[in-house]
């Protein structure tokens, strides 16, 4: 069996964790329509690697980078019992390794970070169309929250 080892990123490994920030847009543009059509960025990496508010986290199998994810703190809401709150983000794992359980591999690093930072609670966003994604948060713990709903100015009422 492989050993997955679940590192901090560094700064060299950029071009890599580029292209899985584009993997994952690709993966999530049919489920929202409002993207631009051209090519975007969803994160500052290179600023997120270097910041002490931010883990960002890879995956590791025989020296390859094999999945990706980072937790940055947020600012609570004034009504939520706690001050501050861990967000997950850039969760992502290459096609050819999924199944191996890397994803939960690399959500547990990042629970831990926050733990050690004293944030109580861990959230994400997911597109509810992604039955998938929805599916294996599902499988390490999350529960469904807050559903985000939209309707254009076009749209009759």
């Amino acid at each position: 069996m492989e050993e997955i080892n679940i590192r901090t990123a560094r700064i060299e490994e950029l071009p890599i964790l580029l292209e899985f920030e584009q993997g994952i847009i690709k993966a999530e543009r049919p489920f929202d329509e409002t993207f631009v059509a051209e090519d975007f960025n969803y994160y500052d990496l290179a600023k997120m690697i270097d910041n002490e508010e931010t883990e960002v986290v890879v995956a590791e199998i025989n020296g390859q980078l094999a999945g990706a994810g980072h937790v940055r703190i947020l600012p609570a809401k004034p009504y939520n019992q706690f001050d501050r709150y861990a967000f997950l983000g850039f969760m992502y794992v290459v096609p050819e390794q999924r199944g191996k359980g890397i994803n939960r591999l690399i959500i547990k690093k990042l629970v831990e970070w926050a733990r050690q930072k004293g944030l109580p609670e861990v959230r994400l966003q997911v597109y509810d169309a992604n039955k998938s994604a929805v599916a294996a948060y599902e499988k390490v713990g999350f529960k469904k929250h807050l559903v985000e709903m939209r309707l254009t100015t076009d749209e009759l009422l």
